[in-house]
Formats: C-alpha cells, sequence, structure tokens
C-alpha cells in the first residue's frame, strides 16, 4: 500500500500525469517508467491478499456466516467507491463524474467471492483458473453488436476506462471485474497455506516454487508474444527501452501475463516475508492492519495538499475546474518534477503512519460490528 501511494501521489503532483501515461514508451524516461510499473504490484497483490484474508476469516465462520458478510461488505466498498472515495478523488460535490476503481473491483470480487463460498474449495479454485487463465481469449472475439452486451462485457471483462452515462452524469469502469475477481478466488485457495497446523516450511516451499513458475510462466507467454496480453512488445530504439516494452504489459483490464509478472515476485516475498519479525516490519504492519483507512486517507491527505500548493504555486479559482483533468484543483498545467513527487510521497506516508496506529489501536479496543467492515 505504501508502494501504491507513489501513484496517486504522481497523478496529483507530477507536471506530466495529466498529459500522457508513464508507460507510453515514445515519450517516457526510464526513471518515470518504473515509478509507474513499481506501483503495479499493488492491486494484484492487494486482491491476492484479500482473499486469503477471507479464507482466514473463514475459520472462524461457517460457510453461511463468512458468505453473508463477505457480501454485505462487498456491498459496503461498492457504496463507498461511489460516495466516499469518488468525492475524496475529486473534490466535486456535485459527482458529475463518479469514479469506480480499486475498491469497486474489490467489492465486486467479495460479493461473487461470498456467492461461491455455499459451493465448495475445488469450485472456487477452478473458477479462479478459468477467470485468470482464460479471460484473455476475449480479445479474439469478434466486437458485440448488441449495446447491452458489449457495456456488461467491457464492465465485466474487457473494459479499460469505459465511460457510460447514467443519470445526467458519467461513470468511469476504470476496473473490469471478473479478472480481479479471478486474483481474489485465488489468494482465497492458497489461503489453505495459512491454516494453523500447516507446516510452515512447506508453505514458504509452495509459495517459493508457485512464484517462480509463476515468472517462469509470464517469460514464455511474453516470449511467445501471442496469448495472454492485448499489447505485444516490440523491439524499440534501444535495448533498455526493448525490455521496457517487455514489462509494459496492459493493467485496464489486467491481463493475464500482467498478472503472472505480478503475482510471480510477489508470492517469492511471501515465502521470505514468512513469520519475519523485526523493526521494519512492525513499521510497516501499522498501515497493513488499517487498509481502508489508509487508502482513503492516503488519498484524502494528497488532495488536501494539492489544494494547498495549486493556490501557493498562484492558480486562481478560476481555475479550479479543467475540464481535462477528472480532480477539482488540478489542472492539467498543474505540477513538479518527480523528484518532488517522491518527496510529497514521502511526506504523505509518515503523516499517516500515526493516525493508523491510532485507528489500529482503536480496532483492537473496541470490539464493535461495524468495524470489521473498515
Amino acid at each position: 500500500m505504501l508502494i501504491m501511494a507513489l501513484d496517486h501521489v504522481r497523478d496529483y503532483f507530477h507536471s506530466q500525469a495529466m498529459i500522457d501515461q508513464p508507460t507510453n514508451l515514445l515519450t517516457t524516461t526510464p526513471q518515470l517508467f518504473f515509478t509507474r510499473w513499481i506501483t503495479h504490484y499493488c492491486a494484484p497483490l492487494f486482491l491476492f491478499l484479500s482473499g486469503i484474508s477471507a479464507f482466514l476469516s473463514g475459520q472462524r465462520k461457517t460457510k453461511k456466516e463468512l458468505s453473508a458478510f463477505l457480501i454485505k461488505r462487498g456491498l459496503w466498498l461498492i457504496l463507498a467507491e461511489i460516495f466516499i472515495m469518488t468525492f475524496i478523488l475529486s473534490f466535486n460535490p456535485t459527482y458529475s463524474l463518479i469514479l469506480l476503481v480499486v475498491i469497486w473491483a474489490i467489492g465486486w470480487s467479495m460479493i461473487i467471492l461470498g456467492l461461491l463460498i455455499r459451493t465448495s474449495y475445488l469450485t472456487i479454485a477452478v473458477v479462479a483458473i478459468i477467470l485468470v487463465f482464460g479471460h484473455n481469449i476475449t480479445d479474439y472475439l469478434p466486437p458485440v453488436k448488441n449495446a447491452t452486451a458489449e457495456a456488461f462485457l467491457r464492465i465485466f471483462v474487457s473494459g479499460s476506462g469505459t465511460v457510460y452515462p447514467f443519470a445526467g452524469r458519467s461513470v468511469l469502469f476504470a476496473y473490469a471485474i471478473l479478472p480481479w475477481t479471478g486474483i481474489m478466488l485465488l489468494g482465497f485457495s492458497f489461503g489453505q497455506l495459512y491454516k494453523t497446523d500447516f507446516d510452515a516450511i512447506r508453505r514458504k516451499k509452495i509459495l517459493l516454487w508457485s512464484g517462480l513458475g509463476t515468472i517462469a510462466l509470464f517469460v514464455v507467454l511474453r516470449f511467445i508474444n501471442h496469448y495472454g496480453d492485448p499489447s505485444p512488445w516490440a523491439s524499440q530504439k534501444n535495448g533498455q527501452y526493448t525490455f521496457l516494452s517487455f514489462i509494459n504489459t496492459t493493467k485496464y483490464p489486467v491481463s493475464l501475463q500482467f498478472t503472472c509478472m505480478t503475482l510471480g515476485p510477489g508470492l517469492i516475498i511471501l515465502s521470505l516475508l514468512d513469520n519475519i519479525k523485526d523493526s521494519w516490519f512492525n513499521f510497516v504492519k501499522v498501515y497493513g492492519k488499517v487498509p481502508f483507512f489508509f487508502f482513503a486517507g492516503h488519498f484524502l491527505l494528497a488532495h488536501i495538499l494539492c489544494v494547498i500548493a495549486f493556490f501557493a504555486t498562484g492558480h486562481t479559482t478560476d481555475q479550479i475546474v479543467d475540464p481535462n483533468s477528472p480532480f477539482l484543483f488540478r489542472p492539467v498545467d498543474f505540477g513538479f518534477s518527480l523528484r518532488t513527487t517522491y518527496l510529497i510521497w514521502l511526506q504523505v506516508v509518515l503523516f499517516m503512519y500515526y493516525p493508523c496506529k491510532w485507528y489500529g489501536r482503536y480496532k483492537e479496543t473496541h470490539k464493535k460490528w461495524w468495524l470489521s467492515y473498515l
């Protein structure tokens, strides 16, 4: 989540964020490319770990209880995305553009997992494999002519930043639901490794070899350059940019190659960090205990700092709304260097430490039902 915050701060503060994509090989620099690329690991690992967390939560609940909890929590996250996160992201009280991003995808994934909980672990694992490994088949399907069917397909499977009008507003569907659901279901399937009676050494070996195998699959698929990502790599102006092209996989919608590229190293890291205890771990655990609080809080803080910087750099009230920017107080021509963006990111992360620590302690000492949804 701390790395994830870097990309969100970049959206608000980097001078090129509203002008061009940091992974555009025609205009990017290696520094800017990797600033964006390293944050690719956050969303898939977050969904994967959410699946493991759901499994562990289920050890203390019946199937019926876990199913109901996941469905209710998923619905809450969808509502939070629409009414809370959209406002924090945009600061637009009219909600003229509703942003359905990663929390929306997590919410739907929890609802689908909640429904599948009533089947079996084998069914969940099979559905996970089908979604993760098979959804890129839609890259080869002919265009759907029916408008309703096309909208359904784009929202759930193949869309990339799809915008639809609704009730006089625009709704951005940034995350296609089912490919991300597959990752959460995969995490739930791996949750069996974290049972209290499961041997820790065996778990580490399974995670390590699964990670290595997933990376190998990514390399093979990428070299074949045919299935698993709609954007094939190609030779560039030099070897460095050709390598960037090779690892420049598709996140929207999340492709099989993107999933392998991110989950593979993630599984290896999980193996290496299993049962680790040191000062660094204790520091980052403060954030990890309150993921939604940190997620909403760091966005709010970054946007408030953006407003302060907006006026401090001489911008005026008639520049608050820029039709080319989804965020108020963030015009297209606003921003700073990449180095300054990194400094602001560090400030945001450090400033959030004590609020997260306070809220984490509050959750531990107050056993209220609604805290389990935050």
